[in-house]
């Protein structure tokens, strides 16, 4: 029997990688009267429900997801929480 499971998946530049979003991000706050703003990164937020067989078998197959798709392992890295539903 498989079970419903909802993972959550935070996709965010590597610390070395130039965040030209950021940047802009940043600016325009400091525009807006948030001068005390220092950096900011840009990155990804997914939500997925999927079934699985279990719990271990759901981080495994997001793993998957992130590795094959969703994170550009080059210059991304990911990190995920995965609960039953």
């Amino acid at each position: 029997m498989k079970t419903m499971y909802f993972a959550r998946i935070y996709i965010t530049l590597k610390p070395t990688v130039n965040d030209p979003q950021g940047r802009t991000v940043m600016g325009s706050l400091q525009n807006l009267g948030f001068q005390s703003v220092s950096d900011v990164r840009v990155g990804k937020y997914l939500e997925i429900r999927f079934e699985d067989s279990n719990k271990s078998s759901a981080e495994t197959h997001v793993e998957e997801m992130c590795d094959k798709l969703l994170a550009n392992l080059v210059i991304e890295k990911y990190r995920y929480e995965v609960e039953e539903e």
